[in-house]
């Protein structure tokens, strides 16, 4: 009788957070999909740039000299991000706007070749297909309200999913593994095929859903890092007056952050007054070699002035949580191998998802269907009676 309860209360935990997610996480499974392969299809569309090429062996250009050759294409703009990309390491990317303190999203990407400090063509800020699957996929177009929503909704997920492996139990103690019954009714043949596929994709979508209500937290860990470790790192400086005029060597910057972390290499650089950073430090963000320390950041902060390194610290548990998450949530550790495994699960959980969705209204329609016969049987006995 205790083992029904449960079996009872796990179906509406299913049913309701199945119910209220379903249509949200479809979005999210479907907008995913070509997020999966962002950067094949970036370079199908010809929007990635590749460096010319050299002889193996040509030296780096001086980063201060690439950071000339931006504010020459760009006059009337600063230089606020300097970063790197894995796939092209012989490039450099500048981030510029009108201001320091401009929107993060009000940017001009000047892209240089790291040897010659020579402009190659910028990217055009980008507001086409993969734009709007990106911003479906993290917000809706909601900023923070919208990614906190698809958190919540991660979470329904998650609870839809452990609910559903212990609803699959009971039922398999008394069926094969697997079994589709083709012999039954159409509701029931997508009632069996809804159980394998959830359960073939269960780890799966496990990761996936924990790794994306992470991400929804970004703005949230970044804020907690800010007020806290980055406070104490900057604080000696709190009542200084902002850097002015001209910058210590960015080319000098980088080179005391390799000597204070050896093994490691710079993938971000944060200019003074963003806010990763503070208004008197180069913010010098370094990053493993191997693929998992790849994803571990450790920021330096070197003096704007004087090119002296100030502090330097390993970042909190939670924003390496957060690194590590964001691009095993869109297979980005293995390759194209490993995006294609991405790609079919996603498809399956669509599967899924739209399974769940027939099962409840046509459990509707034939509850309906039923309470009719029993209107019609009953209807039928009174006018017997009658007559």
């Amino acid at each position: 009788m205790a083992n029904i309860k449960n079996v009872k209360r796990w179906f509406v935990v299913h049913k309701w957070t199945s119910l209220i997610c379903t249509l949200f996480l479809l979005m999210l499974c479907v907008t995913g999909l070509p997020l999966v392969f962002y950067h094949e299809i970036e370079e199908l569309q010809g929007k990635t740039h590749t460096a010319p090429p050299m002889p193996e062996g040509t030296p780096m250009a001086s980063l201060d000299d690439i950071i000339r050759a931006g504010q020459q294409q760009r006059p009337n703009d600063v230089v606020r991000y300097v970063y790197w990309e894995e796939e092209e390491p012989n490039l450099v990317m500048l981030s510029m706007a009108d201001s320091v303190n401009a929107p993060a999203d009000v940017y001009k990407l000047v892209v240089l070749d790291a040897r010659t400090a020579k402009v190659l063509q910028a990217p055009p800020q980008d507001r086409g297909f993969l734009y709007i699957m990106l911003k479906l996929h993290t917000d809706m177009f909601a900023g923070i309200t919208g990614k906190l929503f698809l958190g919540l909704m991660g979470l329904l997920f998650v609870a839809a999913i452990v609910s559903g492996v212990m609803l699959y139990g009971p039922i398999m103690r008394r069926f094969n593994f697997g079994m589709i019954r083709r012999d039954r009714s159409t509701r029931l043949k997508w009632l069996d095929m809804h159980n394998l596929l959830g359960i073939v994709v269960l780890a799966w979508m496990l990761v996936v859903g924990i790794t994306g209500v992470i991400n929804t937290l970004a703005d949230v860990m970044l804020a907690m890092w800010q007020s806290g470790q980055l406070a104490e790192m900057v604080a000696p400086y709190k009542d200084k007056a902002p850097v002015s005029g001209q910058l210590s060597s960015l080319e000098s910057a980088i080179r005391t952050s390799r000597e204070a972390a050896p093994g490691m290499e710079p993938s971000i650089v944060a200019f003074p007054g963003t806010p990763f950073t503070s208004r008197h430090h180069y913010a010098v963000f370094m990053k493993g070699t191997t693929p998992l320390t790849s994803r571990l950041i450790k920021p330096a902060l070197i003096d704007a002035q004087t090119g002296e390194l100030t502090d330097m610290r390993t970042m909190p548990w939670f924003v390496n949580t957060l690194f590590i998450a964001a691009p095993l949530h869109f297979g980005d550790y293995g390759g194209l191998p490993l995006k294609i495994l991405w790609a079919l699960f996603d498809i399956a959980t669509i599967v899924v998802l739209i399974s769940g969705l027939y099962l409840w209204f046509a459990r509707g329609k034939a509850s309906e269907a039923r309470i009719n016969r029993i209107l019609q049987s009953e209807a039928v006995t009174q006018t017997a009676l009658l007559n």
